[in-house]
């Protein structure tokens, strides 16, 4: 197995018009008003935001409408569209010890908050101590201790070797002012309606219909070119189809319909398709932790990996725009590197093996009944897949799926929810499988995925919640080889490879998660109105709207053409 970084994948296509269900961060429908196209320096963007927006800008908060990125920023940006270095923003350098357990950061000098206070190294030490003070916020699992060295300079010691700590806590958390933060009581529930950032974007202007975001003048690399960001909320994916074939909004992000066709009906759009979320079967899969049914059995859960047609399913639901993935959960192109010799199939089959996934079940003791549907034990193979309502391509792949596997003797009954009921039932294990994707994490390495999704120490039993390791599952060989690498340089490829190998292994056989494919995350944007945009040649952000802070890398790269 070779640990080289891999290539990366941008696929520019014609435009279609309508916004549908995504990923789990990805698209839905909204509520709300629309704003007219006619301003050459506003940026008119749909995220897909449902409802009336609440004003909250708090970058730690779940509920948010924007600022990561845009108001607060973070330390350094890690690109995951491509294996690059992380480029300076607050930070300017950082370097670890020899064993990494302590990790020095120099700050950028000159530095301003948006009400006129100098940003200094007591606002980064504030922020990461609050993240240690509330376990609701640290999201990146940061246990270090901070101190100012100076104005300028951070140090951060850890009790053990913390190298693979280093993204999440450099690109991954929001610095706040000090200043101000201080005399927040709850950092985790004030929604900050009026944010003090240092970064390039203002609160200009709130509405529960729309917000607009305008250029820092006293932005520290200079006031952006683009100077409005305006964030519409609409009535649902007519509307939005509606506002695109008007002229009124500039970028959103979501597989759209005539992707072939866009740049004919749509005169002045393009699109892109870029590969990061790896699409599954979410399978509640731990009889030791409450889970119940018969995707708890690994072979039923091999079965359903080869009674997919994929190339099928990527027609249908995707309108090819889905890319391959691999059963380790290594990106095939941007990781191609890392993914390990030692897996059965370096990616998943394309095309259904019937056979294949009957002869699985029989052997693990099913039997076919007179009404086509394997059982074992009384327990018929039949499952219920769990899919939000109004996710038309979601909705459309797991009924296409209900189709393909019913062939190999699975029955499979789709339930549609609303997204808020769904995303319970995931976190408290009220589920048999669902239809569901996979996040990158801060930098472009698979690790992230081991260590979010099949870190047993991010699950919970059954009633309880988990985060994200929603299938519930735990292998102490997995675990013990995620450990190795979080206190592993990762730039020493060879001391990895053989825990990337372990991993690889083990979640192939067990498939927690059964893959499905790499979902292509496709964006519509006005390339008429403004010049910019990431490109194949230039990806120097992943290109979708809801994607922080790679969508304030696009604005501040953004020109408006005039006119």
């Amino acid at each position: 197995m070779s640990l080289q970084p891999g290539s990366r994948r941008l696929r520019t296509a014609a435009v279609g018009a309508v916004c549908v269900g995504l990923l789990a961060a990805g698209c839905g429908s909204s509520n709300g008003g629309s704003s007219g196209g006619g301003d050459s320096g506003t940026l008119i963007v749909f995220t897909g935001q449902a409802g009336d927006y609440q004003r909250n800008f708090n970058p730690y908060s779940p509920t948010l409408n924007e600022g990561p990125g845009t108001i607060f920023e973070p330390l350094f940006f890690y690109n995951i569209a491509q294996q690059e270095e992380p480029q300076p923003r607050l930070g300017t350098e950082f370097s670890w010890n020899d064993d990494g357990t302590e990790l020095t950061i120099t700050l950028r000098e000159g530095v301003t908050w948006s009400d006129g206070e100098p940003f200094t190294a007591e606002d980064v030490t504030f922020t990461f101590d609050m993240l240690a003070a509330h376990d609701e916020i640290n999201t990146v699992g940061y246990a270090g201790e901070a101190e100012a060295v100076n104005d300028h300079e951070v140090r951060v010691t850890f009790d053990k070797p913390s190298y693979m700590d280093g993204p999440q806590l450099l690109g991954k958390v929001w610095i706040v002012p000090e200043h101000i933060w201080s005399g927040i009581e709850d950092p985790a529930t004030d929604p900050v309606n009026n944010p003090v950032g240092t970064g390039p974007y203002l609160l200009a202007d709130f509405k529960a219909q729309a917000f607009t975001l305008q250029a820092n003048p006293t932005y520290w690399d200079g006031e952006p070119e683009l100077q409005r960001v305006r964030y519409l909320a609409l009535s649902g994916n007519q509307a939005g189809a509606d506002a695109l074939a008007a002229g009124q909004i500039d970028w959103q992000t979501g597989p759209v319909p005539n992707l072939e066709n866009v740049e004919e009906a749509y005169p002045g759009y393009q699109a892109s398709t870029v590969y990061a979320f790896q699409m599954h079967l979410t399978a509640c899969s731990s009889e030791e932790l409450g889970c119940e049914g018969p995707q708890t059995d690994p072979a039923v859960r091999r079965a359903l990996y080869y009674a997919i047609d994929r190339e099928q399913l990527n027609a249908l639901a995707f309108q090819n725009t889905a890319g391959p993935m691999s059963p380790g959960y290594a990106l095939p192109e941007r990781d191609a590197g890392y993914v390990s010799d030692e897996l059965q199939e370096r990616t998943v089959p394309m095309h259904a093996d019937t056979e294949r996934a009957q002869q699985i079940l029989e052997d693990a003791g099913y039997t076919r009944g007179g009404d086509g549907i394997y059982a074992r034990d009384g327990e018929k193979v039949s499952l219920t897949v769990g899919v939000p309502s109004g996710w038309t391509d979601y909705i459309t792949a797991v009924n296409t799926m209900r189709e393909q596997v019913s062939e190999a003797g699975i029955e499979l009954t789709v339930e549609q929810s609303s997204w808020n009921e769904w995303s319970d039932a995931r976190s408290r294990g009220d589920f048999e499988l669902q239809l569901d994707s996979q996040y990158p994490g801060p930098s472009p390495d698979p690790y992230w995925n081991y260590n979010y999704f099949f870190n047993s120490d991010n699950t919970a039993p059954v009633g309880e919640q988990a985060n994200p390791n929603w299938a519930r599952y735990a292998s102490p060989e997995v675990d013990a080889a995620i450990e190795e690498l979080r206190q592993l340089d990762p730039t020493d490829l060879e001391a990895r490879r053989p825990y990337y190998d372990a991993i690889q292994a083990r979640i192939e056989a067990d498939m927690p998660y059964v893959p499905v494919l790499t979902g292509g995350t496709t964006s519509e944007y006005n390339a008429e109105k403004f010049s910019g945009w990431p490109t194949e040649d230039n990806l120097y952000a992943y290109p979708a709207v809801w994607q922080r802070p790679d969508q304030a890398e696009i604005f501040k790269q953004l020109t408006p053409n005039g006119g």
